[in-house]
């Protein structure tokens, strides 16, 4: 098996637009197990008018591979998601441990209650199911997590 290359974490480049369309589509109906019915333009454009203007997005690289990417701000992750192929690798783990970095000590996020492997990732991670509803545009039931960073104790 041929070894990893280091993963970093990089800003959003312009340039990586397609590439990071593709990768997110394709994890998502990996994850969800549904087609996305939108066109890869509407994506393309949900992510320059919804997500970049409103969100920090990072993403992971390994070597020139763009392998997964997150978008958060201090008190939410919007999009978190890896490359098909490449999950239980940590690259979820370190995009996540950037956004509590960067969060006001907690987060909340919203993932679709038929995504077992998120739901499994998130709680591992340390957050907790705090609300069961239900998106109207996807037709389907999510789950509201939240997660709260540790009190460091006095000694």
């Amino acid at each position: 098996m041929k070894p990893f290359a280091p993963l970093l974490l990089e800003q959003y480049q312009p340039t990586r637009l397609t590439e990071l369309i593709a990768m997110w589509r394709a994890s998502f109906e990996y994850g969800v197990g549904i087609a996305d019915p939108h066109s890869f333009e509407e994506q393309r454009q949900y992510f320059l008018d919804q997500v970049l203007p409103h969100y920090t997005v990072r993403v992971a690289l390994q070597g020139a591979d763009l392998v997964g990417f997150v978008a958060a701000t201090e008190e939410s992750v919007s999009q978190l998601y890896v490359r098909v192929g490449h999950q239980h690798q940590g690259i979820g783990g370190a995009l996540l441990a950037w956004a509590k970095t960067q969060s006001r000590g907690s987060l909340e996020l919203f993932t679709f209650a038929r995504n077992v492997g998120a739901r499994s990732f998130y709680e591992k991670n340390g957050f907790a199911a705090i609300a069961n509803g239900f998106e109207p545009m996807w037709q389907l039931e999510d789950i509201e997590y939240r997660w709260v960073a540790a009190v460091k104790k006095a000694i």
